[in-house]
């Protein structure tokens, strides 16, 4: 069996973070499905902007666009959703089959509206109307500005991704937002059913002290830090709090592992991927990544409920002299500014293309 039909028969979600309109039109993406045990994907600007930049294929609606005297965000969503669209209904058998568990896709609002929520909410909106999906969740950062627009796209039965989580505080905030918007629900004669993740990028971490730690330590502060979140994860989940929402009829928000690419060429190919093997969560992860867990046939073990020693690896962290609540918020905040940089390129990208195929007479 490959890894990924291990992990998938472990209980764990295999995502791939990545879409192109080429993956979907050569059929690479249903093999996926088929073949890899993919059952969900996310997007982010970074990834749009290197598919508008490699394919052709979007260029027809891109021009049609232009001559719509559209914007360049207009035209980009207009292509994200189409894309994503499609992506959701090879995913809706899975979605239906798993009672909503699995099969998502996922879609970022623009990050240049992270420090107003109600725009947030008002775009969470109407993105999720547009696609007419079930299945497609709005991406919302978990930055102390993104709390509210995430417990207010809850409450309006909005399913959300919640991005930039770092820390276990900052996932418990996350899941508290969550939480809070069933609740109303709840109070207010609603449905409590509405989906959610929360996602915790891993791999940061251990680029943020790359050269700084003792080389016993090399590679192990994203592990750990999961480690720790997926130990508070399983406790929220026992919670009478949340156990009074689930008996209403409420969804669990599923912890997600993103950021999961290996940066450093001389670690395993998988580590973040066989380290934070674990039921009930999802790993979304880059095309090489997935290739790579394809050519395995085992995985390791599954992470303990208790944390494991991460405790004692992160305590040799902060002996070694690193803060690691410091560098939680200043990961989110970087993370957050490098998605506005992302957004930036990516309408450059979009306006320029338009631009030439315009002036083509394309």
């Amino acid at each position: 069996m490959k890894a990924t039909e291990l992990l998938h028969d472990l209980g764990q979600s295999l995502w791939l973070d990545n879409i192109t309109r080429d993956l979907l039109d050569n059929g690479t993406l249903p093999r996926y499905i088929e073949e890899l045990s993919v059952t969900g994907l996310t997007s982010n600007p970074t990834i749009f902007e290197q598919a508008l930049k490699k394919s052709s294929a979007y260029d027809a609606a891109i021009l049609a666009g232009k001559r719509q005297g559209k914007s360049p965000e207009e035209i980009f969503f207009d292509l994200a959703l189409e894309d994503l669209t499609r992506a959701a209904d090879l995913f809706r058998p899975i979605y239906e089959r798993t009672n909503t568990v699995d099969g998502w896709v996922s879609l970022e609002v623009s990050p240049l509206l992270a420090y107003d929520a109600a725009s947030t909410l008002a775009a969470a909106r109407e993105l999720y109307a547009r696609a007419g999906r079930p299945n497609l969740f709005i991406k919302i950062p978990g930055t102390p500005e993104g709390i509210p627009a995430i417990e207010e796209a809850i409450f309006a039965g909005v399913p959300v991704n919640v991005t930039l989580l770092f820390s276990r505080e900052q996932y418990l905030a996350a899941a508290d937002a969550f939480l809070r918007g069933i609740e109303r629900r709840m109070e207010a004669g609603l449905n409590p059913h509405v989906g959610s993740v929360a996602s915790v990028f891993v791999s940061r971490w251990d680029g943020a002290v790359a050269g700084k730690v003792p080389d016993i330590l090399k590679n192990r502060l994203g592990i750990a830090v999961s480690q720790r979140t997926y130990q508070a994860a399983r406790a929220w989940l026992n919670s009478p709090r949340w156990l009074r929402a689930f008996n209403a009829g409420a969804r669990p928000q599923r912890l997600l592992w993103a950021s999961t690419g290996t940066k450093d060429p001389q670690a395993s190919d998988i580590l973040y991927v066989d380290s934070l093997a674990a039921p009930f969560t999802v790993n979304t992860m880059p095309e090489g990544t997935l290739h790579a867990l394809s050519r395995y046939s085992d995985i390791g073990k599954p992470l303990a409920a208790d944390g494991g020693d991460c405790e004692t690896v992160l305590a040799r962290f902060e002996a070694a002299g690193i803060e690691l609540d410091s560098l939680a918020t200043r990961l989110q905040g970087d993370g957050a500014r490098a998605f506005v940089r992302s957004w930036q390129e990516l309408m450059s990208v979009v306006a320029s293309k338009s631009d030439t195929l315009a002036g083509a007479g394309a």
